[in-house]
């Protein structure tokens, strides 16, 4: 790994000085195309401007805690040109607003359900307080139409992360209801202070706006996974990013589908992936495309390499979820990456994106309980269902554990998905 990333950075270094020298023998009458070094050049104007996530304003004049108000509530949005869904929203848009905050920081949420339908809050990968995670039936009940309640925590680890309900879920957010969340680390060793959270997730529409059936597809639906047949990133169709040749951008991404898988191609181009849903990865590594599953997150370094004047696509590729779902299926255009005629930056060769991120200690399983937890697929005589051991989830007892405890699980997946 090390030996891979150094050639790689003894090339980029080369092409670089090769790139000073030719520019440097051009004839006078021309002007040279200098190199400029990625710190002294800004992003493009208005670079991230259609991509651009909706905020809410903090309550508490406090540094150390952030305080919102959040909504849940049927909004028109325009996601086809001049055609308006009456979508499920936090605060009137899709996706919610974004919540930033760092490390050790105290969260506050007053939440207020406006929708027909009773929902919660289940802030994805954080750790929180039981009463405070909004999965009903275990942790909290579910917030019934008009009702308000508030969620109060300490943000306890660094990253990327996501908010969504935890009531009907699969419906729920499947009609809009998902937000992101970025907790900062005020020590990260990641350099590239450009950041673009993209929220990438789909929605079913009609040709006119409409909102598809929530249970469409059956059992067939239920079995598959529901995927809407209109991809978004932060809540558009094929938004612009406007970049630089050369100057590098960190983006944190979250897959708030409730069943497509992403991967993410941009030809000729590799990406440096830092983290993901644990926040910063031990090392960085060197990727020619990105996949993440439906609520999984991915931290990575964007370093445009397309020629200045010119336009590419970040594309959606099948993934194979078993039983043909790859079959066949045509790639999907998801953003359109416009590098602007301004001259290339020097590449950042070393410094900004360490090979070594962290140290991530390896858990103590000494006298762990071990547990195989076999998934399995079976026909009841209502539906398809999944289930754990042979036993459908319908039928599923609780696994109890202590708390304190520690457990190996060891997960085996015999099924064709």
């Amino acid at each position: 790994m090390n030996a891979r990333n150094s050639a790689r950075h003894a090339r980029v270094a080369a092409l670089a000085a090769l790139a000073l020298v030719v520019a440097a023998c051009k004839p006078s009458a021309e002007p040279p195309q200098v190199l400029q070094s990625a710190a002294e050049v800004s992003q493009p104007a208005g670079w991230d401007d259609a991509l651009k996530l909706p905020t809410t304003p903090d309550l508490n004049p406090d540094p150390n805690v952030l305080e919102v108000d959040l909504e849940a509530k049927i909004a028109d949005v325009e996601f086809l040109p001049g055609k308006m869904t009456p979508a499920w929203t936090y605060n009137g848009g899709v996706p919610g607003p974004l919540l930033r905050a760092k490390v050790g920081d105290r969260l506050i949420v007053h939440f207020k359900n406006s929708l027909p339908e009773p929902t919660s809050i289940h802030w994805h990968g954080l750790r929180v307080p039981n009463e405070m995670d909004g999965a009903p039936g275990a942790t909290q009940e579910p917030i019934a139409p008009g009702a308000e309640f508030r969620y109060e925590f300490t943000l306890r680890d660094a990253g990327t992360f996501w908010y969504h309900p935890h009531v009907d879920s699969s419906a729920q957010v499947g009609r809009g209801l998902y937000g992101p969340i970025v907790v900062d680390d005020p020590n990260d060793p990641v350099d590239v202070r450009d950041e673009l959270v993209l929220v990438l997730s789909d929605i079913g529409l009609t040709d006119s706006g409409e909102l598809v059936a929530a249970d469409s597809g059956g059992a067939f639906g239920t079995l598959f996974g529901r995927e809407g047949n209109v991809p978004l990133v932060n809540g558009k169709v094929v938004p612009t990013l406007k970049v630089r040749a050369g100057k590098q951008q960190r983006w944190r991404i979250i897959d708030a589908a409730r069943a497509r898988y992403f991967n993410l191609r941009l030809p000729d181009h590799r990406f440096i992936r830092v983290g993901g849903d644990g926040g910063l990865a031990g090392r960085s590594m060197d990727v020619y495309n990105i996949v993440v599953t439906p609520g999984e997150r991915a931290d990575a370094i964007f370093t445009p390499a397309s020629a200045p004047g010119s336009e590419t696509m970040l594309s959606w590729v099948p993934v194979d979820r078993g039983y043909g779902s790859q079959f066949a299926r045509p790639w999907e255009d998801l953003m359109k990456i416009e590098t602007v005629a301004d001259a290339a930056v020097a590449p950042v060769v070393s410094g900004a994106v360490p090979i070594e991120l962290r140290t991530i200690e390896p858990l103590d399983i000494a006298g762990a309980t071990h547990r195989d937890i076999a998934l399995t697929i079976g026909v009841t005589s209502h539906d398809v269902e999944m289930g754990i051991n042979g036993v459908p989830h319908s039928h599923a007892k609780p696994i109890e554990v202590k708390l304190g405890a520690t457990e190996v699980w060891n997960v085996i997946n015999d099924t064709d998905f």
